[in-house]
């Protein structure tokens, strides 16, 4: 049997029922065998956690993502997302969260304490965390430092960073998620050219896209594959063989065995 593809981030909740029963069988028809789906707010994440038990192939991650913190944290709010993460074994990791300082961004210090709480979330219950980090490398990086996220797990998701920024990275314990940037960034083939292969993940980022008036650019997980290949021809290697690795290392990655 033929290596199947996995999807480690997408945001299937935010789209209709019936949409997301049309691009599981694509993924499927597509050799995607699993596909992570994360939360971005509490009611996202209940969601996320509704469609890994309509679906084999969905599992769930549990978080507030940078962009929806709306106030400080809260002890109340830790309890609630505690809740979720340990309602199904289908939540496989504390996501989405991270670090986001686009100009309109949420407060900084609002955002970097939601991280921190995420972390130790994660530490306390044993499960992974996939996290964000879009104009804030340095800060993420340190964070992730001193939290000590090696000894929790991480996947830096949607990673469009430097070669420095990915060898610390590595250095910190994370996995190394690819999406479609990979399909246009010279600079960044010249990254993946030289990651370790038992450290990559592959993954899309789906979520609604109405601004591409063509439906068939939009992104969706059985795009996983135009990633996989894009990394076949990087690294030398059939896609079959990438499949192979970058499911393994996800199972890893996720402690799924």
């Amino acid at each position: 049997m033929a290596a199947l593809l996995a999807d480690s981030h997408s945001h299937l909740d935010q789209f209709a029922d019936a949409e997301v029963d049309a691009m599981v069988q694509r993924a499927r028809e597509a050799g995607v065998g699993m596909i992570v789906c994360v939360g971005t707010t509490l009611v996202s994440s209940r969601k996320v956690i509704e469609l890994a038990r309509r679906h084999d192939v969905i599992y769930a991650g549990v978080g507030v993502h940078p962009q929806d913190v709306k106030a400080p944290v809260t002890d109340a709010d830790l309890v609630a997302l505690r809740a979720l993460a340990t309602s199904d074994a289908k939540v496989v990791c504390i996501s989405e969260t991270g670090l986001d300082y686009q100009e309109t961004s949420p407060d900084r210090g609002w955002q970097q304490e939601w991280f921190r709480r995420h972390i130790r979330l994660a530490r306390e219950l044993g499960k992974p965390i996939d996290f964000h980090s879009r104009e804030a490398d340095a800060d993420t990086l340190r964070i992730i430092r001193e939290e000590r996220v090696g000894d929790v797990g991480a996947i830096w998701h949607y990673f469009q960073g430097t070669q420095a920024d990915a060898e610390t990275g590595l250095a910190l314990g994370c996995y190394i998620s690819l999406a479609k940037p990979l399909l246009r960034t010279p600079e960044l083939e010249a990254v993946v050219r030289t990651l370790p292969l038992e450290r990559i993940v592959l993954e899309t980022d789906t979520y609604p896209q109405p601004f591409k008036k063509n439906p068939v650019r939009r992104t969706e997980p059985s795009h996983v594959r135009l990633v996989a290949e894009k990394v076949a021809e990087l690294r030398g290697m059939t896609v079959e063989e990438v499949a192979e690795v970058t499911t393994a290392n996800l199972r890893r990655a996720l402690r799924m065995g």
